[in-house]
């Protein structure tokens, strides 16, 4: 993946918009495309940087903050505890993070004057999780989205579209085989999951862990180029 030194901007707190968030500078004047990057629990919009960096120029790119406070510098969409179990979470606190982050969309679609099909959301676990979560619920508000080294919530159940709105969707799936934290076998849910619900898919898997690899952020950067219509190797 290239190397960039384009810059992200300070945290914008804009008034009437839903979360605080930064954007990959410099601005285009007339963004082709749209890409919004979540970062995962306990981390913050300036995780997915080097992601931003690497997108082409003619795209803005938005990288929010999470809602929910942990600690210094540590955001979260919705709290979640780990058991031997698996994940546990807060059913309407997940779902208030999807609604915000459907707000949210709309806002920043309106301050650039974006069209939806211009929009792509994608995020490394939680942040993952959440643009599955907005996409599959409410597929109209963007054009695909990328879940990386995330998971489907099964609590989204009762906010999934039905086939036909979902047709039109794209999604990208890349997980680690050796995640210690989403285990591998989150991802193969997903796709049977999409599968079921008619949404194409693009899924790779990568010999690591649960962090976002050079080769999964390579392959994804490609895929979202060929779903906007953009470069991928500048």
């Amino acid at each position: 993946m290239p190397d960039h030194t384009i810059a992200i901007s300070p945290l914008r707190q804009t008034p009437g918009l839903a979360l605080s968030y930064r954007v990959r500078e410099p601005v285009p004047v007339s963004p082709k495309a749209c890409l919004m990057l979540l970062h995962g629990v306990g981390g913050n919009e300036t995780n997915l940087a080097d992601l931003a960096a690497a997108i082409d120029p003619s795209v803005l790119v938005v990288l929010p903050r999470g809602p929910i406070q942990l600690g210094v510098d540590q955001c979260a969409w919705f709290r979640v505890a780990f058991s031997a179990t698996g994940p546990r979470l807060d059913p309407a606190e997940a779902n208030q993070a999807r609604e915000t982050l459907l707000a949210f969309i709309a806002e920043i679609r309106t301050l650039y004057g974006l069209d939806a099909g211009q929009v792509v959301m994608a995020g490394f676990s939680q942040g993952g999780i959440m643009s599955a979560s907005v996409a599959l619920s409410e597929p109209e508000q963007v054009r695909g989205f990328g879940i990386l080294s995330g998971r489907i919530l099964p609590e989204l159940a009762p906010y999934l579209a039905d086939r036909d709105r979902l047709a039109p969707l794209r999604a990208f799936i890349g997980h680690g085989e050796a995640d210690s934290v989403l285990p591998v076998s989150w991802a193969a849910r997903s796709e049977q999951m999409l599968g079921e619900l008619g949404v194409t898919y693009d899924s790779r898997r990568y010999a690591a862990g649960h962090i976002l690899t050079h080769d999964m952020q390579t392959d994804f950067l490609a895929w979202c180029a060929a779903l906007l219509g953009t470069d991928s190797s500048v």
